[in-house]
């Protein structure tokens, strides 16, 4: 799969590798890719921040800048400035939806699912999830539809339902017990690229 534009290209070994991680299949990739090149500003086989909040999906959504932020976190080409086609595909991964009977992609399992939840909540990266932290998120989501003090109450109710601890901090373990009666697998799934 080649692009005529400044050397991006995908061989057919980084074509099969990617499937082998992601799950995606060769046409999904295909469209992944294509959608990554017109992405792509810069033609340099990367995307920056500012390159994902082009996207009109992602300006619009109150959590638009986490969504960007977990694009960079899990990059795995050591640059935090910037992801390349490898990254974007194993962050969309996350959304692949799980398929009874199909062998689960470790990107796409529960856990990973709740893993890439966690870190939306988890805005200084410490691996727990304060009541200020999940004050933010909340303000995010709901904005001005609901008070600040409703929304203070519900943080709260939150850290108390779910420290199990008691250290007035939410880690993953409690957060991923705390879901485990949502269907998270069909709830962190998006049908696309069929």
């Amino acid at each position: 799969m080649g692009n005529s534009r400044s050397g991006l290209q995908l061989q057919a070994e980084d074509l099969i590798a990617v499937q082998n991680e992601t799950g995606f299949t060769p046409h999904q990739i295909e469209r992944l890719y294509s959608r990554f090149t017109s992405l792509d500003k810069s033609d340099k086989g990367h995307l920056t921040r500012e390159d994902f909040l082009r996207i009109p999906e992602l300006a619009i959504n109150p959590l638009g800048d986490r969504i960007v932020h977990a694009f960079f976190y899990e990059s795995k080409n050591g640059d935090e400035d910037r992801v390349d086609f490898k990254d974007f595909v194993r962050v969309l991964a996350h959304f692949r939806p799980i398929k009874k009977n199909m062998e689960k992609n470790k990107l796409n399992t529960r856990m990973e699912k709740l893993h890439f939840a966690f870190r939306m909540y988890d805005l200084d990266g410490d691996d727990k999830i304060s009541r200020e932290e999940l004050l933010a998120v909340l303000t995010m989501m709901v904005g001005a539809n609901i008070c600040p003090e409703q929304l203070v109450s519900i943080a709260e109710r939150t850290i108390i339902e779910a420290d199990t601890d008691k250290d007035n901090l939410i880690s993953f373990e409690e957060f991923a017990k705390v879901l485990e009666r949502t269907d998270v697998e069909q709830k962190m799934s998006i049908r696309f690229l069929s």
